[in-house]
């Protein structure tokens, strides 16, 4: 029975306070009654917070967009999160696209150009695919869980705490405006029950310094918890230079893989790259698709930089000609030669050769080069 009373009362007295901050916020939206201010440190403070919150949201949420475009595969890795469950391993599209190439590779046979070409871009691909899988499982370990940390613990804990000033607010005001009342009716019927008045005055009064002090607490605690989102800025800036470190590392390998793929490809006989009107037996590197296209004679720093027809010309005749490398070159097997770009070497042309090399020499070093990487030098 005394248990059942306390209750009741429990539950009485906490329905009253919810009714008074009620009372209180309305009266405060209407204009009828006072609020207190917090100090502008506490303000600024709390709009610091929202605003960490707010973009922390933003950044994450797009970080597993670019990590994990499929929104499928996003719901189902955080539903296995939930339930405390390892998400089954799924091939990516990089490794998927390599599988169908090398099986169709395989099927064309690897002794064809079209199948050997196949199978290397496939190898190539998977590769890729491993890099992508990586960078996932880094950004998330460091980038994506701190930050989801931050979200569901810290700021959880700060909002918590920040709700708790708002009650403790509206229970000073509440105070306040029962205060204010009790010694405006004192002072309307200073002769008329003015011991019960008086009384009344006195607890209000003793009520109003118990809320200042729950105030007072309640805002340097939740002070002390937002000082710290200078912390949690210095943490998220470590752990964007993670990221972006994991990025460099993902982009620096797919670039070496691909730089790999293009040398083995631009191995083969030119008879097999040849597409439709298309004569070049080497890929061109894309910053000289212009430059080599074109019939035009360019100077660059007082260099000559030669069309197609100069090429012919020198094929055609028994001489060498001195050639600037525009890019580095590594040979793909014994009879090529690797180059250092902007290094000048000799290059003369041999009987029988395909038409997109030369013979390039270099001291006691010679070797195939691929006339897509020269410029020839008056």
């Amino acid at each position: 029975m005394n248990i059942m009373d306390f209750n009741v009362k429990k539950l009485a007295a906490d329905a009253g306070t919810f009714l008074s901050r009620a009372v209180q916020f309305t009266e405060e939206k209407l204009g009828q009654a006072e609020k207190t201010e917090l100090d502008a440190h506490l303000e600024n403070l709390l709009s610091k917070a929202e605003c960490t919150k707010i973009w922390t949201e933003k950044i994450m949420k797009q970080t597993e967009v670019l990590l994990q475009p499929n929104p499928n595969a996003r719901i189902e890795e955080f539903v296995y999160e939930k339930l405390d469950r390892k998400a089954p391993s799924r091939v990516n599209n990089p490794e998927l696209l390599g599988q169908y190439m090398i099986d169709a590779g395989t099927e064309f046979g690897p002794g064809t150009a079209y199948g050997n070409a196949l199978i290397k871009c496939g190898e190539t691909q998977k590769r890729i695919g491993t890099a992508d899988r990586e960078l996932i499982q880094t950004s998330a370990l460091n980038f994506l869980t701190p930050l989801r940390n931050f979200i569901e613990g810290d700021y959880k804990t700060i909002a918590k705490e920040r709700k708790l000033l708002q009650n403790k607010r509206l229970d000073l005001d509440a105070a306040k405006t029962r205060l204010k009342k009790a010694k405006a009716a004192e002072t309307r019927s200073s002769q008329l029950n003015s011991a019960r008045l008086e009384g009344d005055n006195i607890m209000s009064e003793q009520e109003l310094r118990i809320t200042q002090s729950e105030f007072d607490r309640q805002a340097e605690i939740t002070r002390l918890l937002l000082e710290g989102i200078s912390s949690t800025h210095a943490h998220h800036l470590r752990c964007l230079n993670d990221f972006v470190e994991a990025q460099m590392t993902y982009y620096a390998q797919c670039y070496q893989y691909m730089l790999d793929l293009q040398k083995q490809l631009g191995s083969f006989p030119s008879n097999y790259l040849c597409n439709n009107n298309q004569t070049s037996g080497t890929p061109v590197p894309s910053a000289l698709s212009n430059v080599i296209g074109s019939s035009a004679v360019a100077s660059t720093s007082g260099l000559v930089i030669t069309s197609p027809s100069n090429f012919s010309d020198l094929k055609e005749s028994s001489g060498n000609r001195k050639a600037r490398v525009l890019y580095d070159y590594d040979a793909a097997n014994s009879t090529e030669l690797s180059l250092l770009a902007d290094e000048v070497i000799t290059v003369f042309s041999v009987v029988g050769m395909d038409s997109d090399w030369l013979m390039g020499e270099r001291g006691n070093q010679k070797g195939k080069v691929p006339i897509t990487y020269l410029e020839l030098l008056n």
